[in-house]
């Protein structure tokens, strides 16, 4: 550890992570590398040091032979503005030893070594690892659990810190607020920034949430999928930024150019995703009408959240409302201008759609659907967890979590799976719990099996599409827009095999929204396209293998850098910038034609494919589970011209953004009544939360 009598490396550096052994992780102050070693074995910090940052390297080896206890060269780290937007940039001008763009907690800023004696135990110093380590741990918690910097002054807060670490000096909350997190925020800017400059391909997506703080605030978010030079595709949220002036549409279009500009990725975005009806809608969360699941701790809650998501009927009146006035065609118009052709829907947001409509169209389900709720609130509090994870295993049991948070309150998709399980074992169930007035009767239980097979399609199509993300909003992964026809043909095909005895009128209403909201994608030629150049699917999914071929050669000729001019058409925000050609490799002298060689047969020469050539070859091979990105990393050099567009349409997302599913968590921040998070904070805490991986990786 640093202290005031001796000079440590570690100084010049942030420590994000201390394990076993004396292990640690470490991010360099100056350029944020992460390096990994022991604190016995500090070689690696040093090295860095010397070979990158010569500077700093000469000012430890003088701190370190003065060997003056207590020696500080001042602050590491000042933020201040520099006449820039202050919402894009916080420059970091820095003095002494620390320079660069440091992330990490610096202690107290008044100096010295903060806090008073603690009863006779000596306080951390300032620079001490174990000070900048617990600061960093308090800025991570109130980061991922969207809570008030103001929990930092509390006295419970306090007392805990003082009874764990009584060493520690808690750091202020206008520190935190007004250095901490912009010093964070700052890093995952730079970060963000030195990626994109060298993507290959982007898309952008647009979300909105309108909150409940007025009808015409809101946030902006606009988050980057981009692919880097390996075919590796990364998202990150660019920019979390209040509407103050309200939700309209020059002033978003305003917003977003700015955001592009400030980023450097104006006209790159092969396309933006951005969907009308978000700007006429809150962000609320499509569940089961009347399926409402309560944890132990629900009864902490207050009646409105009851309310909200039991009223499921409700809440989808109030948006499809929205969707049906006036200002639906003038958002849709205002896009279509300010965004081109590049503009699609999400794919997600519509199925959700879908169900939305269906549900709304059978009343009759929300009585069944509240008497199944109130059996599994019985059962999940009065039968032991570990028969209950005989049933559910692990799936919907809510123990031990609030009902804000947890995912079958949620998510309508989530609640679907919860009800299949409790409908295959509801006899088994009620041996259990013993019988009671709470029981299912008969026509409830064919109802709500109607229900569950009706939908499952829907969930199966839900789940692809989000994966592992609902669970964990931190992952990377990324499903691409390839999977958006084949679901649409699927729930086609389930939806005209389904007969319906108790609520034909489900039936009908799925099958009308699918048609209007869906069916579109089947004759759209960049999903055609995006569909066919995914190795699992290719043109095994076609009806009429000729005409979407012909259709795929058109869509894929715009993009083509070897094809003929640009199609007509095609917007020119569409269009990636294509990267430089790599430099030719020097040639072997052993080429070079020459007597000795003579009896070598010339190789012959071969001509660059059309892309009718690499479309035909590429559609013979068999189709393969492979992954796409992987696929076409390996198989770029065989397909050049095709790979230049799977790259564009694979950055097009299928599924929402990690910020969507932070927009609804923040709810409860905005609510009236409930948390105490001053808007211009809670936009930076969205967007370290929507970036966590960027700057802490999850444990």
């Amino acid at each position: 550890m640093a202290s005031a009598s001796k000079v440590s490396i570690l100084d010049y550096f942030n420590i994000v992570y201390e394990g076993e052994n004396g292990k640690i992780e470490s991010n360099c102050k100056a350029c944020g590398t992460r390096i990994q070693a022991k604190r016995s074995v500090t070689s690696n910090f040093v090295t860095h040091l010397k070979r990158k940052h010569q500077a700093m390297y000469e000012d430890f080896v003088k701190r370190k032979d003065m060997k003056r206890e207590g020696y500080s060269t001042g602050p590491l780290h000042s933020f201040t503005s520099n006449g820039g937007n202050p919402r894009f940039t916080l420059p970091v001008s820095t003095g002494g030893a620390g320079g660069g763009a440091g992330g990490g907690g610096v202690g107290t800023p008044e100096g010295g070594v903060g806090g008073g004696s603690g009863g006779g135990v000596s306080k951390f110093d300032r620079h001490d690892p174990r000070q900048v380590l617990i600061s960093e741990a308090i800025a991570k918690m109130i980061v991922l659990d969207l809570q008030p910097v103001s929990i930092v002054e509390n006295q419970g807060f306090r007392e805990l810190l003082q009874f764990l670490e009584p060493r520690y000096s808690p750091e202020p909350q206008h520190y935190i607020q007004s250095q901490l997190l912009p010093a964070y925020a700052y890093q995952v800017q730079l970060s963000t920034r030195q990626a994109l400059a060298s993507a290959q391909a982007l898309s952008l997506s647009l979300d909105l949430w309108r909150g409940f703080s007025g009808p015409t605030s809101g946030y902006l978010g606009v988050t980057c999928h981009f692919l880097t030079s390996d075919w590796q595709m990364c998202s990150a949220l660019l920019a979390c930024l209040p509407l103050t002036t309200g939700i309209s549409k020059n002033c978003v279009l305003s917003e977003f150019d700015e955001v592009c500009h400030a980023h450097s990725v104006s006209g790159r975005a092969f396309r933006v995703v951005a969907d009308p009806s978000l700007a006429t809608a809150t962000t609320k969360p499509c569940c089961l009408p009347g399926f409402l699941v309560m944890s132990p701790l629900a009864n902490a809650q207050d009646d409105n959240d009851e309310e909200e998501v039991e009223n499921g009927n409700g809440v989808e009146e109030g948006m499809m409302n929205g969707h049906g006035g006036r200002d639906e065609g003038e958002w849709e118009d205002s896009w279509e201008q300010g965004l081109g052709v590049c503009r699609v829907d999400c794919f997600s947001r519509a199925l959700e759609q879908c169900v939305r409509h269906g549900l709304r169209s059978c009343p009759q389900f929300s009585s069944a659907l509240a008497k199944a709720a109130s059996f599994y609130n019985y059962i999940t509090s009065a039968v032991p967890s570990e028969k209950l994870s005989q049933v559910f295993d692990g799936t919907g049991v809510t123990m031990g979590g609030t009902r804000n948070s947890h995912p079958a309150v949620r998510d309508w998709a989530a609640q679907l799976k919860v009800l299949r399980r409790l409908l295959d074992s509801v006899d088994f169930l009620e041996e259990m719990s013993g019988p009671g007035e709470l029981s299912l009767g008969t026509a409830e239980r064919a109802l709500l099996k109607e229900l569950t097979d009706t939908l499952e399609p829907f969930a199966e199509a839900w789940d692809m599409v989000h994966g592992d993300r609902q669970d964990d909003m931190h992952t990377d992964r990324h499903v691409s827009m390839s999977l958006g026809l084949p679901c649409v043909l699927g729930l086609r095909k389930h939806l005209s095999e389904t007969t319906t005895l108790h609520c034909p009128s489900l039936l009908v209403a799925l099958s009308q929204a699918v048609e209007r909201r869906l069916a579109p994608i089947l004759d759209d030629p960049l999903y055609i396209a995006a569909t066919t150049l995914d190795p699992q699917f290719k043109l095994t999914w076609s009806n009429n293998p000729d005409w979407h071929r012909q259709v795929l050669i058109e869509e894929l000729s715009k993009y083509s850098t070897a094809s003929s001019p640009t199609h007509p058409n095609t917007d020119v925000h569409t269009l990636s910038q294509t990267p430089p050609a790599p430099a030719p490799s020097p040639v072997s002298s052993l080429s070079r034609s020459c007597k000795l060689f003579s009896f070598i047969k010339q190789r012959p020469t071969t001509q660059a494919k059309s892309l009718e050539q690499e479309l035909s070859v590429y559609l013979r091979e068999e189709p393969t589970d492979e992954d796409a990105l992987h696929y076409w990393r390996r198989k770029a050099i065989d397909f050049p011209l095709l790979a230049q567009v799977a790259k564009r349409a694979f950055t097009v997302p299928a599924c929402g953004t990690v910020v969507g599913n932070v927009f609804m968590t923040a709810e409860c921040c905005l609510r009236p009544g409930r948390g105490h998070v001053l808007p211009k904070n809670l936009e930076t805490l969205i967007y370290l939360k929507a970036n966590y991986r960027l700057l802490w990786s999850r444990s």
